[in-house]
């Protein structure tokens, strides 16, 4: 257990891409950052879920893989010398009468900020699992995986990949010139992902190298000593397949939980925190939300719309550290980078 006590600016709770973003801001206006992230790496989502997913709107870059952005975003935020508290939870923030805030995690860790910056993605998240006995049975071996870290994983296999969403969709054109043979499982024809992808899906459907397993649903598994070799699937009516597999990938999107963040008396709305767009202040004055945590009217959950909420949030922290100080807005151009 750590007793650190530590003192600064800006404390910044998660380590994504957005997290990221907000301490090269926060720098670029003379703001020292502590970040705390649950995960032992920065990235969030992007390193956790898809380091090698191509991520298609980030402007200036056609395409990036997750994890080539995170490098990315962490070397922009290096020359101002960020503290990480990776592993660690914050189970507990409060404001004091000075207006200052009190951080402590989970290992004992305390901060001592200015104001917080709450950048936790969705929360504390893990995979919706389809509801199949012996699934467990699988997921040690491989055979069942929820996320894709190395695209190279499945070559040669045959993967069944079941959903309807981005995850799914995008997925299936990631593998099917990696793997021997891709199979989608969906229960309808019609997909909820991006049109272009989905679009995409179709013509290599027609092209015989993606199959479409429609209308079916996941219904068992067959294998043995861990090891997978059929998923069943069935229709409404009770028709059955089985489908010679190594792998299963079922993306039925990730459970949110706020965790902590919920006793925290901020506003909340479901599992997101309500914000005044203009500055990203939640409903208590000095924290700020921003990225998919937050919410508040035409929310767009886009990471170029999270930096765009980072920059807000930064500004206003300031505002919100030094009021009687007047300032006056410079571009980077201008100022180039401080601390380089």
């Amino acid at each position: 257990m750590s007793d650190a006590s530590h003192s600064t600016d800006i404390a910044i709770i998660g380590a994504g891409p957005v997290g990221l973003f907000a301490v090269f801001e926060a720098g670029m206006l003379g703001l020292k950052s502590h970040v705390v992230d649950a995960l032992e790496m920065v990235g969030g989502q992007c390193s956790a879920l898809y380091p090698e997913k191509p991520i298609f709107d980030i402007p200036a870059h056609p395409h990036i893989a997750g994890q080539d952005l995170i490098d990315q975003l962490a070397k922009q935020a290096e020359p101002f010398e960020p503290t990480y508290h990776l592993g660690q939870q914050v189970i507990k923030l409060e404001k004091r009468d000075d207006g200052r805030f009190t951080l402590e995690t989970n290992t004992g860790t305390v901060i001592d900020a200015g104001a917080v910056v709450i950048a936790a993605g969705c929360g504390a998240f893990g995979p919706n699992k389809p509801p199949m006995e012996g699934l467990e049975d699988y997921e040690g071996s491989g055979g069942v995986q929820y996320y894709v870290k190395r695209r190279a994983d499945f070559a040669g296999k045959k993967v069944v990949i079941a959903g309807g969403g981005d995850s799914a969709v995008d997925w299936a054109l990631s593998l099917h010139d990696v793997a021997e043979k891709v199979m989608v499982v969906h229960r309808r024809p019609k997909f909820r992902a991006a049109p272009d992808s989905s679009a995409k899906l179709q013509a290599l459907a027609e092209a015989g190298k993606i199959e479409m397993v429609i209308p079916y649903q996941l219904k068992g598994l067959k294998g043995e000593n861990g090891q997978l070799s059929h998923v069943v699937v069935a229709t409404l009516k009770g028709e059955e397949l089985e489908l010679e597999a190594d792998h299963l990938l079922p993306f039925f999107g990730l459970a949110m939980e706020l965790g902590p963040i919920a006793d925290w008396g901020l506003n909340l709305d479901k599992n997101h925190i309500g914000v005044t767009q203009a500055t990203m202040q939640t409903s208590v004055p000095g924290i700020f939300a921003i990225g998919d945590i937050a919410t508040y009217e035409h929310k767009l959950k886009l990471i170029l719309s999270g930096f765009a909420e980072g920059a807000s949030a930064i500004h206003a922290a300031r505002s919100y550290l030094f009021p009687d100080k007047e300032f006056h807005f410079e571009y980077s151009t201008t100022t180039g980078v401080p601390n380089e």
